[in-house]
């Protein structure tokens, strides 16, 4: 068995580096290269995902395990990509504010390489539970602490959502999740609709909400346009929203107001990580119009 997986990753480097040669006459050679290149990374990093999970678990401490081989898989997309997520935390809520429900916006698949560079210690995930079948991946995320869920089954995410926030409140675990449910693929700025998950769990647990906002990186894969090339994308960590005391009656209100904040960063986050103009208020506000937010002025 070793000899035959020996012999594929050979054939798999092979054709990457062909792929990567081939971009000097082809340049959207480069997008398959680069695509080639991240598979394989998330493959050989969600192995070693495996083994750290077992070895963690026999000292009790799975849950680091997430931000052992995220970290592996950030520094080994760097060497192979070029692709780097710059994370913007001056106040370290990451690594200080603990048990939270963090929450950041969801655009492609690369978003696997954000949580690698960003993913603070004592923290899980949550995942669509058809993840839970896949080779290696889905072992990893099983053995690291990850809540699967059912999203065709509502009395079964919400048990799920229940014992998430038993164990955040027991064990002082993190959890992160994506409240948009799924990618947007979006070119521009813009967040689609939150489900209010993520925030019944931050309220039944009663921890705060800290989001992390990922500037639109478009500029750097675009897949319906087979564009995919190195570069630096900045992910602001923003103050935690506390939500001690409140109710679920509260949840409509705290979702709203949350995604708001979240479009008016990932505005003005874009914008300078494409090195454009960054907008004014009233530009920042017709994105956000756009992206189906009401915008309410104080007087």
């Amino acid at each position: 068995m070793l000899y035959h997986l020996s012999l594929f990753l050979a054939g798999y480097t092979a054709l990457t580096i062909f792929f990567y040669m081939l971009s000097l006459l082809i340049p959207r050679a480069a997008f398959v290269a680069r695509l080639l290149a991240a598979y394989m990374c998330l493959m050989l990093c969600a192995l070693y995902g495996v083994f750290i999970s077992i070895f963690l678990r026999l000292f009790g401490n799975a849950q680091s395990a997430q931000h052992a081989a995220g970290r592996a898989f950030a520094w080994a997309m760097e060497l192979t990509t070029g692709v780097r997520f710059d994370v913007i935390d001056p106040k370290g809520h990451l690594e200080n504010v603990r048990p939270a429900v963090f929450i950041g916006n969801h655009q492609t698949e690369l978003d696997v390489l954000m949580l690698g560079a960003m993913f603070p210690r004592n923290c899980g995930v949550t995942a669509k539970k058809s993840l839970k079948r896949i080779p290696v991946l889905g072992w990893f995320m099983a053995l690291s602490g990850t809540v699967f869920i059912d999203r065709k089954n509502t009395k079964d995410a919400r048990q799920a959502m229940a014992g998430a926030a038993e164990v955040m409140q027991k064990q002082q675990q993190s959890v992160y999740m994506f409240p948009e449910g799924t990618r947007s693929y979006s070119r521009e700025p813009m967040l689609l609709p939150f489900k209010k998950g993520a925030f019944h769990l931050a309220v039944q647990a009663q921890v705060p909400i800290v989001p992390c906002v990922v500037a639109n990186y478009s500029h750097i894969l675009w897949i319906k346009g087979m564009h995919f090339v190195p570069g630096r994308i900045p992910v602001k960590v923003l103050d935690p929203i506390p939500t001690k005391g409140l109710t679920t009656a509260d949840v409509e209100e705290l979702t709203r107001t949350t995604r708001e904040l979240m479009l008016r960063e990932l505005v003005t986050l874009t914008a300078k990580a494409r090195g454009t103009r960054v907008p004014r208020e009233q530009e920042r506000d017709q994105a956000m119009k756009a992206s189906g937010v009401e915008v309410q002025r104080t007087i």
